[in-house]
This record gives structure tokens, C-alpha cells and sequence, in this order.
């Protein structure tokens, strides 16, 4: 206790230790005590010594420290101490000092000066981060330390959990990929790591956010892992909840975690894309009408999310990724929303550049977001299009380098892939179509290209170039282009005065000079003639064109002037390979004699060359965006690098082909275009005979379905043609025997036909029967009837219960009537059943008949026999037709009559329901009455009976009534007497 009074109290009597002893005692108390609190109190000591004594700590206590992460799990105090202090051995960045509350140890003295952790030197840092790297390889030696440190960002202790966020993320700094790829193959390394952006503590939540962003940094793999554990969604709601763009610094690491995750990864864009997280961007640039409020870091915010629209329509990315993102960036109006940034005041310089060079990518390639650039306006007085007043900033010299590069970038997006942009930029130069009341970007361009800023003059050469890129049609429109050059002097030709100034004139060599001018206009003049014959006729119609150009080519000049000879060594390539010979003094062979005589064929093959050697070639070739650290950079443009590319091979070969070889490779070209058209005819030929063929194809595949059919047909047919043969056969055997004797053979043929004989014998039967039963239905019918009528009549007089018997009995008889009419039904459809068997079985026998036979042996009387026999069968057979019809009608007639007799039999039965009813209420009355004789005779009675009690002389009923018939009695007497 000694030693850690020292430490922490006051100072000890004798020498005072080294701090490397000190640190040595401690980590020996570190390995040896058993006490946890000693053990804390060493590593508390430790960690407040590991910035002042780094090299010791770390190289004294590393081990020591990860065995105490190993085995005091269950301490979060002594946890954080080591990871704290592990964290300030490892870091290279100067941290401030820790809160006294949890540094609680006095630092002892140190012998020397401390190293001034303000303002460090070039060469501590420097060891710094070679002492970091050190210590940082050495705690990953064993991959499970990484993993030892995973498990523990799994604590919820606040003083666990914090220090080893910051502890992983200095890991990641120093040896970021050795860590990745240790965190990549540890199961669920990575979502653990995901957890942590789901922490309620905002310290650990946005410390989790600098780990992700390192951990992220150059691996695709866990990229893509951290994007589909719903980073997208985390990382979009943390930013909403910031406030956007005019959030903290959280919304701007959220932002560089998105970026890390989504640049040059398609999974990620595409997954980006799918979930629809595109829409939820717009929110963050509705900016306010009140611009004023533009503070450093909302500045920086909007600048990395204009940087996260970039990265996900960049030229680099697929082309259908692109333009899939591109038409969804439409549809939920962000592109809308980047022009109304686009078009607003106050907005701070370097977001406006940045905001353009979004538009452009997001309109690059695409008609739909060009079309809408294209009806943008400007919102001044008279309303101007918001191209007109881009390229008004673009050739105005005061604005900014980098806006006026933002511009030309815009313009150049514009136009890629747009002949009908380009169509309308040209028509702006028209005579038929210039207004002289408006600023047009035709008159923006020609202004530019002939104004006396050089970068101007290249911005507006390089514009106007790809507004005639790979279209023909514009090409040839812009030759009509005239401008007045002065008073009193007729107009000249776009053209002849772009050819003008790099040839003519004081002014205008004064302004040729000048590399940036001359390199853009020669861009612009190879890129205007290039693939149109036409062009090339009217540029070597100026009789000094040539000339010129053979004297740049073959002086020698300084190396500033080296490119401007290999682009006008390209440009008389152009004319020589495009030449259709149409000028007689200018044709190929002449001009290639000519470059023979005044240049050398190899030394123009080596001015050309100049070209794709210059330095800032391979640089503009990198990318469609121009960025240039400088103006006088600012030389090369990269359509124009692609152009050079294709058209190098093909001009040297065609300097260095003699005129043999030439007519040879004419008659070569003539020969191949005549088997061109043999081929194209051809062509057509075999055309037209895939379509015959494709049809005749339709009529055999119509013909077989209709064969297969008859096929089926026929099969059919067969099989009845020997269903027919066997009958045959058989009649021919039993026919046969009529040969014998004339009895025999009639009994033969009666026997052929015994089967119908005695089913028309049993139909006859059947019908005679049925017409009896007809008859007796008929009889009973008749009876039915009047004892309906009968039951009518008396119903109204007869009382209930006589009448419910009788309608019961007339049920009774009328379901015994309905039965037999079933019955004769089911019989009537059996019979048909036998007559159309009988038809089916007697034409079946005709057609026997008639089938001829094959060896003579029936002769013709006994043919017509038996064909007479069959026709009296089949009259017999219609004749029962016939009947059973007729007896269907009566049956029929029959139904309708007893269903009407049913109808009346339910009217009686109604009517006699009613009657009952009336019966049960006239004997409830009934009941009703004599229960109140009762009741009175009661009364009667108990009143006779008080009467006698009182002594009175009451006579009962039965005195009265023996009196009555002794009055009768006398009565009878008397008229006796």
C-alpha cells in the first residue's frame, strides 16, 4: 500500500522510481494479485500513464491488459479501464485529456521534457503512427483478440461497450484491411457491429458511425453485408431525426458512411435503388426562399448529399443502372428540385457548382431529363431558359474557374446523346431563327468563341463541338451559319472565320498565340469536318487553309507548340481521309504528294503523335467531367480524346498508302460494296423465303392437324366397315342354308329376324296395355272429377270432421292415380328405349343388305326378300312410333289434367282447413259458455242454499220439474175426458 501511496497520495521519502519501473511494478501487480480491487487499482494506474509513457505501457502491458479482458468479464469498471487504455496506446490522434472524475491517478514526474502534444513535429507524428502500427499489429497477431473485442461490444455497460467502439476504430485506422478481413470471417461480426446504431446513447450510437465508416472503407464484401442489415433505412431515419441538411456533424457522418457504401459498388446501388431510399432524398434539398442562413457545416451537408445523387448517375456506373436511377430521380421530382437550387439566389458558390454538376450527371443520356432542363426557366424579367443563363456565366470571365467548368460540363450532359438538343442549339445560329431581342446560347457561343479571354474561346469551341458530336445533319446546318465581322464588309462563314483566326490578321494572330484559343478551335474545326465529306470541301475551299497548316506541321517549334502541330497535322489527316475529291487541286493523292514534298511522311506521322502523348491527354481521357487544377490545364476535352483514338490509325494508314494501293483498295471498296449488294439482295431473298417458308410451315402444321383428324376419321370408318363385314358374314352363313329348302329358308329368314319379330310383337303387347291403362285413367279421371265437384258442393254444408275424412280419402286416391301415371311413364320411356334399339338394330340389318357380296352366292330373289321383310319391319316400327307418340300426347293431356285436379283438390283442402279452423273456434265458445253455466249454477246453487238457512221455502229444479209433468199430466187428462 505503500507503492500505491505513492501513486496516488503524496510524495514518498527517497529516490522517486523511473516511470518504466513504475510501470513494470504495476503490471507485475496486474499478473500477480488475487485481489480484483487491487488489480483495478493497477490498471486505473496504467491507463493514466498510457498517453505520457506510451512505448512502456504498450509494450510492458499489452499482454497483461488483454488477459484482464479475458478472465475479469465479470467487472465492467476494470474492463473499461484496459480498454481505455489499450485505446491510448494504439491511437495516433492526440485526444484531450480524460474527465478527473475517471482519471483519478496524478501522473508521476518524468524525467526529460514531454513531448508539446499541441503542436507536434513532422517527425513525431510520424513515429507516433509508426508506434501505433506497432502496437496495433501486435494486438492482431492472434485473431482472437478481435474477436475477444466483438464479444465485448456485445455489453450494454456504458463503460464497456464506449471504449471499445473507439478502441476497434482505432484498429481499423492503423491496419484497416488486416482488421476487416478478421471481422469479415467472425461469425456475425458485422451485424454486432450494426447494433450499435440502434444504441439509445448518442455517444455510442455516433462513435459506432466513425467505426462503420472505417470498417467499410475499400471492401465490396462488407459493403454489402452492412447494406442489407437495413443499413440504408438506419442511416436515412438517423438523418431525418438530425434535421437534414440542416443537421450536425451526425447527419454528416451518416452521409460519408452512405457514400462508403454506395460508391463503385452496383449491389449496393441497385439495392439502394429497389428500396426506394432515391424518394426519401428530395426532403433534403427543399431549401427555404431565406438563403441566408447557410452555415459551415449545412454547407457541408448538402455538399456530401449532393455528392450521394452523384455517385448514384455516375457516367462510370452500368448504363441501365444509370438510367434507371436517372428515371427515378424524375418521377419524385428530385431532379425538379436540383433546379430550383439551381435557379435560386444566395446559394453559396461552391454548393451551386456542385449542384450543377449533379444536374448534369442526372441529366446525361437521358431525353426525358434533358427534355425537362430544356424548358427550365430563369426567374428574372423577361424569364430566360436556364441554359442561356448557364452559358452566361460560362463565358463571362469573372465567375469562378470551377462554376465556369460546372457549366461546360452541364451543357456538354445536355447534349450527350441529344440530337434534338443539338438540332435547337444550332438553330439558335440560323439566320431564319435569330432574334435580335434575346440573348440566344447560339450568339452566347459565338461571342465566347471569338471573345478575347482564351479560356473563354476554349469553353465555347469545346460546347459548340458537341453540339455537332457524331450528328451529321448539324454539321452540315452550321455551314450556313454567317456572321458580320465588321461594317461595309459582306458576312463570312462560321467556318472561314474560325479558319480565320488561326491564319489571318493582326488581331487575330494576336489572339492565335495564344495555345488555349488555338488548341480549342482546331477541337472544334477536326470534330466539325470529321465523318462529313462536305465540310471538308468547304474548309479546303479557302485556298490558305492548307498552306497553314503545312507550315505548322512542318516548323519546329517550341514544345508549348507541339500540340497545336499534332492537332493540325490531325486536321489535314481528316481532310485527306475524309475527301471525296470533289475539289481538283485539294484531292487525297495531291494533298498526301503535298505533305510528301513540304512535311515528310514520317515526321507528320510523329506531329500526330504529339497528341495522345501530351501529359494532360491521358488525364482528360479518364473521365467525361473536366477538372483541371488550373486554366492553362484546361487543354484537352475528353469526346474529343475518344475522336483521337479512332481516327489516329486511320490517318496514318491512309498518309502512308501509295496511289496503287489506293485504286487497289477503291476497286476492293467497289467490289465489296458490289457484294454488299448481292448480300443485301440476298438478304432480301432469304427474307422473303423465311416468310414463304414460315408459312408453309403454318399450312403443313394446319394440314397435319386436319390429317391426324381424318386419320381419326378413317380409323373410325374402318372399324364399322368390319363391324359391318362380320354382320355380313353372319348373313351370309344363315342365308345360306335357305339353298336347302323354300321352308327352311324362310324359317331361316324368320329366325334371322327373330329378334325383332318378337320385340315388335312384345311393343304391340306393350302398347294394347298401355291403351287399356289409358282408358281406365281416363274412366277414373272422369270419376275424380265428380266426386271433386261433389266435394265442392256439399264442403260448404258438411261440418269438419266428415269433410277432413273425405278429403283424405280423395288424397289417398288421387297419389294412387299419380303413382300409376309414373308407372305408364316409366314403361312409355322403356318402350322407346326398345324402339330405338329395334330402329338401330333394323338399319343396321338394311345396311347389311345392301353391303354387296364378294362370292356370288346370294342370289337376287332372296335379296329382295329380305329387303322386303325389313321395309315391313320398319313400317311396323314407325307405325309403333307413331302409337307411342300419340300415347305420350294422352299422357301428357293426362299429366295437365290431374295436376289441375290436384290444384282443386288443394283448394278444397284450403277451404277445409278453414272450416276446421271455425269448428275449433265455435267449440272454444262452446267450452267458454258452459264454463259460465257452471259458474252460475254454483251461484244458484250457494244462494238456494243460504235461502233455506234463512228459513225460506225454495223450490229445487227437480221438485219444479215433478210439478211440471204433474201439470202435464192433468192437462192430458183433462183432454182425455
Amino acid at each position: 500500500m505503500n507503492f500505491f501511496r505513492g501513486v496516488m497520495g503524496g510524495q514518498a521519502a527517497g529516490p522517486q522510481p523511473s516511470g518504466a519501473e513504475t510501470i513494470q511494478k504495476l503490471c507485475d501487480r496486474v499478473a500477480s494479485s488475487t485481489l480484483l480491487e487491487d488489480r483495478r487499482d493497477a490498471v486505473r494506474a496504467l491507463k493514466s500513464l498510457s498517453k505520457k509513457y506510451r512505448m512502456e505501457v504498450g509494450t510492458q502491458a499489452m499482454d497483461h491488459l488483454i488477459n484482464i479482458l479475458q478472465t475479469d468479464r465479470s467487472d465492467s469498471e476494470i474492463l473499461g479501464y484496459a480498454l481505455d487504455t489499450l485505446y491510448n496506446i494504439i491511437c495516433n490522434d492526440e485526444e484531450e485529456e480524460q474527465d478527473e472524475s475517471e482519471d483519478a491517478v496524478t501522473p508521476l514526474p518524468v524525467s526529460g521534457k514531454r513531448k508539446n502534444v499541441s503542436m507536434p513535429d513532422e517527425n513525431a507524428q510520424k513515429q507516433a503512427d509508426d508506434l501505433g502500427a506497432q502496437f496495433t499489429d501486435k494486438f492482431i497477431q492472434d485473431p482472437e483478440h478481435i474477436t475477444l473485442l466483438l464479444t465485448l461490444l456485445e455489453e450494454f455497460d456504458f463503460h464497456v461497450r464506449w471504449p471499445g467502439v473507439k478502441l476497434l476504430t482505432a484498429l481499423l485506422k492503423n491496419q484497416g484491411v488486416q482488421v476487416q478481413g478478421i471481422i469479415l470471417v467472425s461469425p456475425m461480426g458485422v451485424s454486432r457491429l450494426m447494433d450499435l446504431l440502434a444504441d439509445s446513447r448518442e455517444v455510442i450510437r455516433n462513435d459506432g458511425l466513425l467505426l462503420l465508416q472505417q470498417l467499410t472503407k475499400g471492401n465490396a464484401a462488407i459493403q454489402k453485408i452492412v447494406a442489407f442489415e437495413n443499413a440504408f433505412e438506419r442511416l436515412l431515419d438517423i438523418i431525418t431525426e438530425e434535421g437534414s441538411s440542416d443537421g450536425g456533424i451526425v447527419v454528416e457522418d451518416c452521409l460519408l458512411l452512405l457514400l462508403n457504401l454506395l460508391k463503385n459498388n452496383s449491389s449496393n446501388q441497385n439495392f439502394f435503388k429497389e428500396g426506394s431510399y432515391i424518394q426519401r432524398m428530395k426532403p433534403w434539398f427543399e431549401v427555404g426562399d431565406d438563403n441566408a442562413g447557410w452555415s459551415a457545416q449545412k454547407v457541408t451537408n448538402l455538399h456530401l448529399m449532393l455528392q450521394l445523387v452523384r455517385v448514384m448517375v455516375s457516367p462510370v456506373n452500368s448504363p441501365g443502372a444509370t438510367a434507371s436511377c436517372q428515371k427515378s430521380m424524375y418521377q419524385c421530382d428530385l431532379l425538379q428540385q436540383l433546379c430550383t437550387i439551381l435557379m435560386a439566389t444566395g446559394v453559396p458558390a461552391d454548393i451551386l457548382t456542385e449542384t450543377i454538376n449533379t444536374v448534369s450527371e442526372v441529366i446525361r443520356g437521358s431525353q426525358v431529363n434533358q427534355d425537362y432542363f430544356a424548358s427550365v426557366n430563369a426567374p428574372s424579367n423577361p424569364p430566360r431558359p436556364a441554359i442561356v443563363v448557364l452559358l452566361m456565366s460560362m463565358v463571362n470571365e469573372r465567375q469562378p474557374f470551377v462554376l465556369r467548368c460546372a457549366v461546360l460540363y452541364c451543357f456538354q450532359c445536355f447534349l450527350y446523346k441529344n440530337q434534338k438538343g443539338q438540332g435547337e442549339i444550332v438553330a439558335t445560329l440560323l439566320p431564319s431563327t435569330i432574334d435580335a431581342n434575346s440573348i440566344s446560347a447560339g450568339q452566347l457561343l459565338c461571342g465566347g468563341l471569338f471573345s478575347a479571354d482564351s479560356l473563354s474561346n476554349w469553353c465555347a469551341a469545346v460546347a459548340l463541338a458537341h453540339a455537332l458530336q457524331d450528328n451529321l445533319t448539324q454539321k452540315e446546318q452550321l455551314l450556313r451559319v454567317q456572321l458580320a465581322t465588321s461594317l461595309g464588309k459582306p458576312p463570312v462563314s462560321l467556318l472561314q472565320q474560325c479558319t480565320n483566326i488561326l491564319s489571318q490578321g493582326d488581331k487575330i494572330v494576336r489572339r492565335g498565340s495564344k495555345v488555349q484559343t488555338r488548341v480549342g478551335l482546331l477541337m472544334l474545326l477536326c470534330t466539325w469536318i470529321s465523318n462529313c465529306p462536305i465540310a471538308v470541301t468547304h474548309f479546303l475551299h479557302n485556298q490558305e487553309n492548307v498552306p497553314f497548316l503545312t507550315a505548322q506541321i512542318s516548323e519546329n517549334l517550341g514544345e508549348d507548340e507541339r500540340l497545336v502541330q499534332g492537332l493540325c497535322a490531325l486536321l489535314l489527316g481528316i481532310c485527306i481521309y475524309y475527301n471525296d475529291n470533289s475539289l481538283e487541286n485539294y484531292t487525297k493523292e495531291k494533298l498526301k504528294q503535298l505533305i510528301e514534298k513540304r512535311i515528310g511522311k514520317e515526321n507528320f506521322v510523329e506531329k500526330l503523335g504529339f497528341i495522345t502523348k501530351h501529359e494532360l491527354y491521358s488525364r482528360a481521357a479518364q473521365k467525361p467531367q473536366p477538372v483541371f487544377p488550373s486554366p492553362e490545364q484546361m487543354l484537352f476535352d475528353h469526346e474529343f480524346t475518344k475522336l483521337v483514338k479512332e481516327l489516329e490509325g486511320v490517318i496514318t494508314k491512309a498518309v502512308h498508302k501509295s496511289t496503287e494501293e489506293e485504286k487497289k483498295e477503291e476497286e476492293v471498296k467497289k467490289t465489296l460494296e458490289q457484294h454488299d449488294n448481292i448480300v443485301t439482295q440476298y438478304k432480301e431473298l432469304i427474307r422473303e423465303q423465311d416468310a414463304q417458308i414460315q408459312e408453309l410451315k403454318e399450312q403443313v402444321a394446319s394440314m397435319t392437324s386436319q390429317n391426324e383428324q381424318m386419320q381419326t376419321t378413317v380409323t373410325q370408318q374402318l372399324s364399322q366397315i368390319q363391324q359391318h363385314k362380320d354382320q355380313y358374314n353372319i348373313l351370309k352363313l344363315k342365308l345360306g342354308k335357305e339353298n336347302q329348302s323354300q321352308s327352311s329358308s324362310q324359317g331361316d329368314g324368320s329366325q334371322m329376324n327373330g329378334l325383332q319379330t318378337e320385340e315388335l310383337s312384345q311393343l304391340r303387347e306393350e302398347v294394347e296395355e298401355l291403351r287399356k291403362q289409358h282408358s281406365l285413367l281416363q274412366t277414373q279421371l272422369g270419376d275424380k272429377d265428380a266426386l271433386i265437384n261433389t266435394l265442392s258442393g256439399a264442403s260448404q254444408t258438411a261440418d269438419g270432421p266428415a269433410g277432413g275424412s273425405d278429403n283424405t280419402e280423395l288424397l289417398q286416391e288421387l297419389e294412387a292415380l299419380r303413382n300409376q301415371v309414373q308407372s305408364q311413364s316409366t314403361e312409355i320411356t322403356q318402350l322407346k328405349t326398345e324402339r330405338q334399339d329395334l330402329l338401330r338394330k333394323a338399319e343396321a340389318g338394311s345396311s347389311d343388305t345392301a353391303v354387296p357380296t364378294s362370292d356370288g352366292s346370294l342370289d337376287g330373289a332372296k335379296m329382295a326378300e329380305l329387303e322386303g321383310r325389313l321395309t315391313a319391319q320398319m313400317s311396323e316400327t314407325q307405325r309403333l312410333e307413331e302409337e307411342v307418340k300419340r300415347l305420350s300426347e294422352s299422357r301428357a293431356e293426362l299429366e295437365q289434367q290431374l295436376a289441375s285436379s290436384t290444384s282443386t283438390v288443394a283448394i278444397l283442402q284450403t277451404e277445409k282447413t278453414k272450416l276446421q279452423t271455425e269448428v275449433q273456434e265455435s267449440k272454444k265458445e262452446q267450452d267458454d259458455l258452459l264454463m259460465l253455466l257452471a259458474d252460475q249454477d254454483q251461484k244458484i246453487h250457494n244462494l238456494k242454499q243460504r235461502l233455506k238457512d234463512l228459513g225460506e221455502t225454495v223450490e229445487d229444479e227437480d221438485d219444479l220439474d215433478a210439478r211440471d209433468q204433474t201439470d202435464d199430466d192433468d192437462e192430458e187428462d183433462e183432454d182425455e175426458d
